[in-house]
């Protein structure tokens, strides 16, 4: 299968270096300034760039007919725009927070815990991620995502976000449940950004032939 990578960065880089594993031969790297027309015929394409250009770069995509699986994070506030787009075109699209397979896992681990506290009221929550100082939006896309499925969930009580920003941290995030007799924590931590990168290439082996928005949860849990 044909791969574009939009986006030719550390995680771009490692894309190309694992697509031949899952079947995909890359045939265009779009970075700034780069004609998208390189991207014409491919089955996939992989985004990884900034905020500010994602909901662009999409766009293109699916003018395009491209499947893409969008691994940039804080442009979920225009999910509605994106949508529109991607279904005018016939195209699809895969979207997460975070690709990591630990990290999809994680949230349904989260999700349990707090629906199972929900009624315990002696039980406060925090969440709290760390990631390298490079890192554009605080809190992250992935720490927006635990604290809304905590909620979706059931937990009614405040939940304590915070956010740390220092060297070359690839990423960890902590969700904690305090009371007067015990702690609960679940810690989620990437040992690199491998894990991001072989999760946005499953996505695009599953999203080939597809048509529509999906969650990369659709990709790993559905049957679709």
């Amino acid at each position: 299968m044909k791969l574009a990578i939009i986006g030719y960065g550390k995680m771009g880089r490692m894309v190309e270096q694992l697509a031949p594993e899952y079947g995909f031969k890359s045939v265009a790297t779009i970075d700034i300034g780069d004609d998208f027309a390189k991207a014409a015929g491919a089955d996939a394409a992989i985004e990884f760039t900034t905020p500010e250009a994602a909901v662009g770069n999409i766009e293109k995509l699916a003018a395009m007919k491209l499947r893409v699986v969008v691994g940039t994070t804080g442009w979920l506030p225009h999910i509605d725009r994106v949508r529109a787009v991607v279904e005018k075109n016939g195209s699809a699209l895969v979207w997460s927070p975070n690709f990591s397979v630990g990290v999809n896992v994680f949230l349904s681990v989260v999700r349990e815990a707090a629906k199972l506290l929900a009624d315990e009221k002696e039980y406060g929550a925090w969440a709290w991620e760390i990631h390298h100082d490079n890192k554009k939006d605080a809190p992250s896309g992935t720490m927006i995502k635990l604290v809304e499925e905590m909620k979706s969930a059931g937990y009614p009580r405040n939940i304590d976000v915070s956010s740390s920003r220092a060297g070359r941290h690839p990423g960890t995030h902590e969700i904690g449940f305090d009371s007067a007799a015990d702690t609960i924590t679940l810690r989620h931590a990437a040992r690199s950004r491998e894990g991001f990168a072989r999760g946005a290439l499953k996505a695009a082996q599953w999203i080939v032939g597809k048509q529509g928005v999906f969650e990369f949860s659709d990709v790993l849990f559905s049957k679709r």
